[in-house]
């Protein structure tokens, strides 16, 4: 690319994906090879010798990813969860301590409680967006990480990114940044001060629910090797179909999220306007407490909306399973709508913890299908 600064949707398209030189093909290949003829004893052509380690399919998203979000190195994964796993066994060891959000993802909460604090990783649960909160837990004893998400899932809390890039560096700490809901194109957390950015690439990246995938990109290189050798060494990455699917994906995400904005804010005010509603969790409603943050760290406000029924958890349960054009179904960021209830779905690790959710609480993903009918069907499931 001959531009100096290309915008968002160039890169999307091009960063990595140069067309190949032996015959010409404008998008990159899936290299399903799982080794490669070597030039001489240990000397591997273009630094590939197992795909393991490289794969040229992946080496295209990892590096399309970073050019996305402005980072130094990629890396791409087999799931989100493999990704916060490989993350977590880099930058702690048993007696660190880390701070997570107090609505974190059931699985991110399932891997701190489960797997991390029988490591020797203990956590802390605090309310992101309460800065102070968030200081005095990292002061409490010494920290490794400060786990962020934002907006977090399920209840779309937003966290202030450089204000707790802040406190996280004074006290020695690393700045993690779960950006799945927000995906590279609405905001781009190692350029507010993170220091690693998260994604679970099965959501918005991909977009259209037939991958799975996880991606981390640091903005620093040194750390970007770190992980590398760890991700080898691991061994959970993303196979070389996998990643084509996600770097396809990548190419339309900024139309998409265009889409899923606009009809998710039609979606938030038809259901504020509801009476059996109790509360509409948005960034992009005015009212929303972490909207002004939003604003400032955000493209737009995403395609995820949250909300409480009046009636109550067998109210929500009801809606759930009596739409028609919102699927019932977990995962999120698809070109289609899907709806769940969190306690019984996606988040049912969290239950009985301090980060159970409301009982009452559907959350949306709200897909790109034409608006009135997405209206329409959530219209008839309230009834």
């Amino acid at each position: 690319m001959s531009e100096q600064h290309p915008g968002f949707e160039t890169l999307a398209i091009h960063a990595g994906q140069d067309a190949d030189p032996n015959n010409g093909a404008v998008i990159t290949p899936i290299y399903a090879t799982s080794t490669y003829l070597q030039d001489g004893v240990g000397s591997p052509r273009q630094g590939y010798e197992y795909s393991r380690t490289r794969n040229p399919t992946r080496s295209a998203l990892e590096e399309c990813l970073a050019a996305l979000e402005h980072g130094a190195r990629g890396l791409a994964f087999a799931s989100g969860m493999a990704a916060e796993d490989t993350l977590l066994r880099t930058l702690c060891k048993p007696g660190d301590h880390v701070v997570i959000p107090d609505d974190a993802y059931g699985g991110t909460y399932r891997l701190f409680s489960k797997v991390a604090e029988p490591w020797g990783v203990a956590h802390t649960a605090v309310h992101l967006p309460n800065v102070d909160a968030v200081r005095a837990a990292v002061r409490s004893r010494p920290t490794a990480v400060v786990w962020v998400e934002t907006p977090t899932n399920p209840l779309l809390a937003v966290a202030d990114i450089p204000a707790l890039a802040e406190v996280a560096h004074e006290s020695g700490a690393l700045l993690v940044v779960d950006s799945t809901f927000a995906s590279p194109y609405l905001q781009q957390p190692l350029t507010l001060g993170a220091d690693v950015v998260v994604h679970s690439t099965t959501k918005y990246c991909g977009g259209h629910s037939d991958v799975v995938g996880g991606a981390l990109v640091t903005a620093d290189a040194g750390l970007g090797e770190r992980l590398a050798f760890h991700q080898n060494a691991m061994g959970a990455v993303a196979g070389p179909f996998d990643a084509w699917l996600v770097l396809r994906g990548l190419k339309t995400l900024a139309v998409r999220m265009e889409r899923h904005c606009d009809n998710a804010e039609r979606v938030a005010a038809f259901l504020q306007a509801h009476p059996k509603v109790g509360q509409v969790l948005y960034p992009g409603l005015s009212d929303h407490p972490g909207h002004e943050v939003a604003t400032k760290q955000m493209r737009r406000y995403g395609g995820i909306v949250s909300f409480r029924l009046r009636g109550g958890a067998a109210a929500a349960i009801e809606v759930c399973e009596r739409t028609r054009v919102f699927a019932l179904a977990e995962s999120l960021g698809g070109i289609e709508s899907l709806i769940e209830h969190p306690g019984r779905m996606t988040h049912a690790s969290a239950a009985g913890s301090p980060l159970e959710v409301p009982d009452d609480l559907v959350r949306l993903s709200v897909g790109i299908e034409t608006i009135d009918d997405l209206l329409d069907d959530l219209g008839r499931a309230l009834g």
